[in-house]
């Protein structure tokens, strides 16, 4: 068993943890079914872990130096690699609004994404104020760290640049996903406030 396997035993068995994950965390080992039929380029097999309410999933894809890379496919079309094993996604997942870190990316550029990064965690404690303590919460029962924002985003900014040629997800057409990077630097409508 890999730590990754571990890792979804222990949150399917713990259910306070489980219910955090899901309702502040957005990943939820309940949602699988967004995934269904999605492949990667190079035909290595991935298994539906997670979904999320936006109609994202979450992969395990194959073991490597005792390690399950954790790739992401959101239900607009993008995909690629998160992190190389769930426990380091999971760090990603509570630490950091990294869908969003991601979108406001200016394609890639990791000093775009620092500062996005600063703006949505602004954002996220604002409107959840107990967002800290549950990350505290969900790290202590799956034995994770809590790692400093900056220090996410570099590693989040690696893994999606590594997606290319391992990692590109594909439809049940022959598709390819787009990247995880988006082209934008901040909100259209008003930038970050």
């Amino acid at each position: 068993m890999t730590s990754s396997d571990h890792l979804l035993d222990l949150i399917q068995n713990t259910p306070e943890i489980d219910l955090l994950l899901r309702s502040s965390f957005g990943f939820d080992i309940h949602r699988k079914h967004y995934g269904e039929g999605l492949r990667l380029a190079s035909s290595a097999p991935m298994e539906v872990i997670a979904g999320e309410s936006a109609g994202g999933a979450y992969f395990l894809c194959t073991e490597q130096n005792g390690r399950r890379p954790v790739v992401y496919a959101s239900s607009e079309g993008e995909g690629g690699l998160l992190a190389d094993d769930l426990g380091e996604a999971l760090e990603i997942i509570i630490g950091l609004e990294w869908h969003d870190c991601l979108t406001f990316s200016g394609s890639g550029d990791v000093e775009v994404m620092q500062v996005s990064a600063r703006h949505l965690q602004r954002s996220r404690d604002k409107y959840n104020s107990d967002i800290d303590d549950e990350a505290a919460q969900v790290a202590a029962a799956l034995s994770l760290r809590i790692v400093p924002v900056t220090d996410l985003v570099i590693r989040l900014h690696a893994a999606a640049s590594k997606t290319e040629a391992d990692y590109v997800v594909i439809d049940e057409d022959g598709q390819e996903f787009g990247p995880l990077f988006g082209e934008h630097v901040e909100p259209r409508h008003g930038g970050w406030r």
